[in-house]
C-alpha cells in the first residue's frame, strides 16, 4: 500500500470515529500558524491517549514534550474536574502556543506547563507524583533517561506511553544508528529487562507515515 492509502484510510477513520471541535481544530491551525513542526499526534491518536486515560481512571497525567499542546487537550479531556495534565516543553514559544490552545479550550485549570530541558524539571515532580499516566513524546535519544524517572513517578498500574519508535522501519535496520535510535533502542530493551515492568509496542502506518507506539505497565 501506498501513502496515499495510508491517508485515505487515516482520514475515513477519523472522519468516521474522531469528532474534532473547535477548541481542537482552532491548535492545529494555530500550530501550523506559528510554525510549529508538523509533528502533533494525529487525530485518531490522540483520541486513543483519552481513550487510554479514561480506561484507567486517571487523575494525574505527565507528557514529556509539548509542542503545541493538541495531545495535551486530548489528554485533559479525559481528566475529572479536579485532575491536573503537567506538560513539559523545552522551547518557549511551543509552550505559549499551547498556552494559547488550552486557554481557548477551557482547560487551564487543569493543565501545568513546566518550560525548560525536561531531565531538570522532572526530579521536582516528586513532590506530586504518582502519575496514573504518562506519555513521552520528546527527544528521543534522552527517552531512557525520560523512562528512569517515569518510573520514579509512578505508581503500581501506571500506564508508560513512548510516541515515535518505529522511525519508518529504522529501529530494526542495525545500520542506521544516529544518536535518537540508539536511545530508543535502549528505551525499549530497558523496557524488556525490568522486572517492574509489562512492555509491548505496535507498529502503526497513517497520515503521518510508519510509526508506532510502546506500551508500558507498571507491576510493581
Amino acid at each position: 500500500m501506498s501513502q496515499i492509502s495510508w491517508t485515505d484510510v487515516d482520514n475515513f477513520f477519523v472522519d468516521t470515529l474522531v469528532e474534532q471541535d473547535e477548541a481542537l481544530l482552532a491548535a492545529l491551525e494555530n500550530n501550523k500558524a506559528a510554525g510549529l513542526p508538523a509533528i502533533d499526534v494525529p487525530p485518531n491518536l490522540g483520541k486513543m491517549l483519552h481513550i487510554f486515560a479514561r480506561m484507567i481512571g486517571a487523575r494525574r497525567i505527565l507528557e514529556i514534550g509539548t509542542l503545541g499542546g493538541y495531545s495535551t487537550l486530548w489528554l485533559a479531556r479525559a481528566l475529572p474536574a479536579d485532575g491536573l495534565v503537567v506538560t513539559l516543553e523545552y522551547e518557549p514559544r511551543h509552550a505559549e502556543i499551547a498556552r494559547q490552545n488550552i486557554l481557548r479550550a477551557g482547560l487551564a485549570d487543569r493543565v501545568e506547563i513546566r518550560i525548560g530541558a525536561a531531565l531538570d524539571s522532572l526530579p521536582a515532580l516528586a513532590a506530586i507524583a504518582p502519575f496514573d499516566l504518562i506519555f513521552i513524546d520528546a527527544d528521543k535519544k534522552n527517552n531512557p533517561h525520560y523512562l528512569e524517572w517515569a518510573i520514579k513517578l509512578s505508581r503500581k498500574g501506571t500506564v508508560i506511553i513512548g510516541d515515535n519508535v518505529v522511525r519508518s522501519g529504522r529501529i530494526a535496520d542495525p545500520a542506521a544508528n544516529d544518536e535518537h535510535l540508539q536511545g530508543l533502542r535502549h528505551f525499549l530493551q530497558l523496557q524488556a529487562q525490568d522486572d517492574r515492568l509489562t512492555a509491548t509496542a505496535v507498529q502503526t502506518v497513517g497520515a503521518k507515515g510508519w510509526d508506532g507506539f510502546s506500551l508500558a505497565l507498571v507491576e510493581k
